[in-house]
């Protein structure tokens, strides 16, 4: 009984956030295009997306934490730069588990509820810019969170660390 009712909440909640992402921006479309899960990221690729993303903060001289975590939003490596604020070693995961556990960048979180979708806000979500999801041949192997500086320089530095590994994974 309770597999059962367990399996149609966990249906109602996905229904919930697909119709909550059904818009017309281009973040939502990213997000319907992305359909499952594949195997979930090494943690030779997850150090590689880390020292991307080190490495871009490094160059504009701020100073972050990186969390890559697996499909199931565990985590699979962590690096913090030296004084970096000690909320982003909690922010840079959290970021990274809700990409990969909702398949989308955390941006399309913050893009819905500045649409006036406040619905998921009881899902535990981290709606800050910074996370992305690790996509391989159109499927979610893991997710990559960045957090220390302004929320679009964190995804900027999230996006390094994945452009570095384009053909690699």
């Amino acid at each position: 009984m309770f597999r059962i009712m367990n399996g149609c909440v966990c249906r109602l909640i996905f229904f919930l956030v697909i119709h909550l992402f059904s818009t017309n921006s281009d973040t939502a479309s990213i997000v319907m295009a992305l359909q499952s899960y594949g195997p979930s990221v090494t943690n030779a690729v997850a150090k590689q997306i880390a020292a991307g993303a080190v490495n871009h903060a490094r160059e504009n001289s701020w100073n972050v934490a990186v969390a890559v975590v697996d499909t199931h939003g565990m985590l699979i490596y962590y690096e913090m730069m030296d004084d970096t604020q000690t909320g982003s070693s909690v922010i840079c995961i959290e970021k990274a588990k809700s990409s990969a556990q909702f398949r989308r960048p955390t941006k399309a979180f913050d893009e819905a509820l500045s649409n006036g979708r406040s619905a998921f806000l009881s899902f535990g979500v981290n709606m800050c810019e910074g996370g992305l999801p690790i996509v391989k041949e159109k499927k979610v192997i893991g997710a990559v969170g960045v957090s220390g500086v302004n929320s679009d320089q964190d995804a900027a530095c999230a996006a390094a660390g994945l452009a570095c590994l384009l053909g690699d994974i």
